[in-house]
């Protein structure tokens, strides 16, 4: 054989030798119940790199996955790869890049509130990546999509009602305290809007992805028997101006009610409220990005 055929003959048997490798340690690994954020993680890394190892025999994305479930077991600093890591097509990067944002505002938060969640959000926004880079699998591309999406809604809820949870026990202590000053606070809350589900949106985004309508579509299913009016409160983070957030929280209240009419529900029915800014799910300064406050709340009015 040629020297110049040799050499990248080589490298590929070198590269394949480390694949294997890391992909043979993972694989022999035995599997058990997760329990804690890094068993999470090697969990869902070792499903993607067995998938990647011997259904597509991708052994490229099979050794980035191995990688990262091994590396769980040092270390539960574990993060998806940064965007400049992928080769994106460049109408996909701002799409990424908005998710990759999203998770890493709440990472902290979600190791502490939702780890299972976190880690499923992590491998797939990698897979969704990868498969984007590749650019031909549209299924596993919307497959990966989904799993991500899914994992933040999940994530985003469990932060809005440990924040729920976190000021109603703050409130508790205050009336005590006021209780034993001989002042008495009183808390009211209206039983005919009970908050009945969640829609989330990316950053400055008023468009639903196909989870969101799912969502949506679930709702009316297990709820439009018993629900005679319904009011959609759209809501926004504080990043941005009052006026413009107002704005855009009309135009997701707006964009719910589109799809409620489309699933059938009459328009006279339907109330939309824009709060912007003002009745946010997770109190954050001025000027802060959010995703768990970028949201509409469809609520009945029975």
């Amino acid at each position: 054989m040629q020297l110049k055929y040799l050499i990248p003959f080589l490298s590929i048997i070198i590269f394949l030798s480390g694949c294997s490798a890391s992909y043979k340690q993972l694989s022999t690994m035995e599997s058990k119940n997760p329990s804690s954020f890094q068993e999470y993680l090697l969990n869902e890394y070792k499903q993607r790199a067995t998938f990647e190892a011997e259904e597509m025999h991708d052994w490229n994305s099979a050794k980035l996955y191995s990688e990262k479930a091994l590396k769980s077991l040092e270390t539960d600093e574990i993060y998806p790869e940064e965007i400049s890591y992928w080769k994106l097509p460049e109408e996909n990067i701002n799409e990424i890049r908005i998710a990759y944002d999203n998770l890493m505002t709440i990472y902290k938060d979600a190791k502490k509130i939702d780890p299972y969640n976190l880690a499923r959000a992590i491998s797939s926004l990698d897979c969704w990546s990868e498969q984007q880079e590749e650019n031909w699998q549209t299924w596993d591309i919307n497959s990966c999509k989904d799993d991500f999406l899914k994992a933040m809604h999940d994530i985003f809820e469990k932060i809005s009602i440990e924040e729920k949870e976190q000021e109603t026990s703050n409130k508790e202590e205050r009336n005590s305290n006021n209780e034993t000053n001989n002042e008495v606070t009183i808390v009211t809350k209206n039983k005919n809007e009970e908050l009945m589900q969640i829609i989330y949106f990316d950053f400055d985004k008023f468009n639903l992805s196909e989870v969101s309508k799912e969502k949506i579509k679930l709702f009316l299913g297990n709820n439009s028997s018993t629900i005679e009016e319904y009011l959609v409160v759209g809501h926004t983070d504080t990043k941005g101006t009052k006026k413009y957030n107002l704005s855009l929280s009309i135009k997701r209240a707006e964009v719910v009610k589109e799809i409620l009419i489309n699933y059938g529900i009459q328009q006279s029915r339907i109330k939309i409220l824009g709060k912007g800014e003002e009745s946010l799910a997770v109190n954050t300064p001025d000027d802060t990005k959010q995703p768990a406050n970028r949201r509409v709340e469809i609520k009945n009015t029975n």
